[in-house]
């Protein structure tokens, strides 16, 4: 089956984990595939290659592992126009917008797609596909790899999204439909309203309307949840993020860049009843927090210039001075060193750039991308804890000249990560770090005033809760029995 919408961020991302959730759950092998993903948010496979998040989150649902041909093609935007391409979990330089959508080079990429989709259907049943954005964006026809193109190639029952909380769902669906090719059109088998609020008995007489007008049957009017938690990848998801500090608990503010990437890497402390976390760039609000995080950057160079220019570098460097807790993950771990060399021009055309110097520690970007999963323990008296977690980066760091070496952490094939002064002042390359309830009781150590009484809670059993909660959620106001009816019928 394959998911498409009447545009972006009308959740054909979350519907395909439930619907892999609610497979697997009905004895089945699914699993996810999206030809063409474009996000900051990525994950590294355990063969320690690079795919979008929302594919590894699907993976979960359903119970296995995470691949490349699950999201062969991953777009890693670097600005207003360019973009890092990574095909089949590799990165192949960075492109423009014109330059990505040349006809000529479209026919590779559609080999490539359609050969990851060729391979995995070997091995999995049923795939869930996802399309992007709208299916009725006519002027990207001849280019697009994602929707009704990849359908046709897989012979897919296609499922039209639409978001009703957005208004305008009788136009969107009817018009989405009207502007498909009649090869497109007879592959579309039914209709998905999300994001419904309200008492749904209002809305029979518009399923009724929608059936007449577009010839096809509504499967599901789903309502809007707000107490089901399940990791989003698009940026727009950080608009419904707390931006204040909070009293009575330990508060802990995520710096907000312009290219931030990889922000669920906060999911577990956004759970964590010991503490608040929030999203800003505000330097009065960063003044009040207990532990301050540079996240990830996918142009750490231009985000570090910023900081400089909003006064948060300021800021940062005073919050340090007196004494609050400040973590640097990724790119934010390269901005609290004393420098960042670029003379290959990977992120652009400044060579030398000063960092916040809160590390003793230097970075030069590299062409190669490290891409891996990784089991590590901290370098810190009296943590013996394994834990887990992942690379993706670009660049490598080292301390800068006559300065001692005091990593963070030891990784299991014996190379080291990080760098740490002190209890307050810390930086890594590791994504997920802050997954693992060790770690968490350690940059929370400093606080237990704060945390007294509170106890943190099993992540991973919560992610498994939650990923039912939707299934069950989907499936409550789904017609799953015409769905598999549909999925089981040769209508071609």
């Amino acid at each position: 089956m394959m998911l498409v919408g009447t545009g972006s961020d009308v959740g054909k991302s979350i519907l395909a984990t439930a619907f892999c959730r609610i497979f697997r759950q009905d004895g089945y092998h699914p699993a996810p595939f999206k030809a063409q993903n474009m996000a900051l948010n990525s994950f590294a496979t355990p063969e320690g290659l690079e795919i979008g998040r929302a594919q590894a989150v699907q993976a979960e649902a359903a119970g296995i592992p995470c691949h490349t041909d699950m999201n062969p093609l991953l777009l890693k935007p670097q600005s207003d126009h360019t973009s890092q391409v990574i095909l089949n979990g590799s990165p192949m330089g960075h492109r423009s917008a014109y330059e990505y959508f040349r006809l000529e080079d479209r026919k590779v990429l559609r080999r490539k797609v359609c050969a990851a989709y060729d391979r995995l259907e070997t091995r999995y049943i049923p795939i869930v596909l996802e399309g992007a954005g709208s299916i009725s964006e006519i002027i990207l026809r001849e280019t697009d790899l994602v929707n009704m193109p990849m359908a046709i190639h897989a012979g897919a029952d296609v499922f039209l999204v639409g978001d009703i909380d957005r208004g305008g769902i009788f136009a969107s669906v009817y018009g989405s439909l009207a502007l498909l090719e009649p090869e497109e059109r007879q592959r579309v088998k039914g209709i998905l309203i999300n994001k419904f609020r309200g008492d749904l008995r209002l809305f029979e007489s518009g399923v009724k309307m929608l059936e007449d007008l577009c010839g096809i049957p509504v499967l599901g009017v789903i309502p809007y949840y707000k107490d089901i938690v399940i990791e989003e990848e698009d940026s727009v998801s950080l608009a419904a993020k707390a931006i204040k500090a909070e009293q009575g608990k330990v508060n802990i503010a995520i710096v907000l860049l312009r290219h931030l990437s990889n922000f669920t890497d906060f999911n577990t402390l956004e759970q964590d009843s010991r503490v608040h976390l929030f999203y800003t760039n505000n330097t009065c609000e960063l003044a009040k927090a207990d532990i301050i995080i540079l996240p990830g950057s996918k142009n750490t160079i231009d985000d570090l210039a910023e900081l400089r220019r909003n006064g948060v570098a300021s800021a940062l460097l005073r919050a340090r001075r007196e004494g609050t807790t400040i973590l640097g993950i990724c790119g934010g771990y390269q901005m609290m060193g004393c420098a960042i060399s670029d003379p290959d021009h990977i992120e652009g055309n400044v060579e030398r750039y000063p960092g916040l110097g809160l590390l003793p520690v230097q970075t030069r970007m590299t062409p190669r991308k490290v891409t891996r999963q990784v089991r590590f323990h901290l370098h810190v008296p009296d943590e013996t804890a394994e834990m887990r977690g992942y690379e993706i980066h670009m660049g490598l760091t080292a301390p800068m000249e006559g300065e001692p070496q005091s990593p963070l952490a030891y990784l299991a094939d014996g190379t080291t990560d990080g760098y740490v002064v002190d209890h307050h002042c810390m930086g890594t390359y590791l994504h997920g770090i802050l997954d693992n309830q060790a770690f968490i009781d350690f940059l929370l150590s400093p606080y237990g005033e704060k945390t007294a009484g509170k106890t943190a809670f099993d992540y991973q059993a919560f992610k498994e809760e939650q990923y039912d909660k939707l299934a069950a959620h989907v499936r409550a106001h789904t017609n799953i029995p015409l769905l598999y009816n549909i999925l089981t019928t040769d209508h071609l």
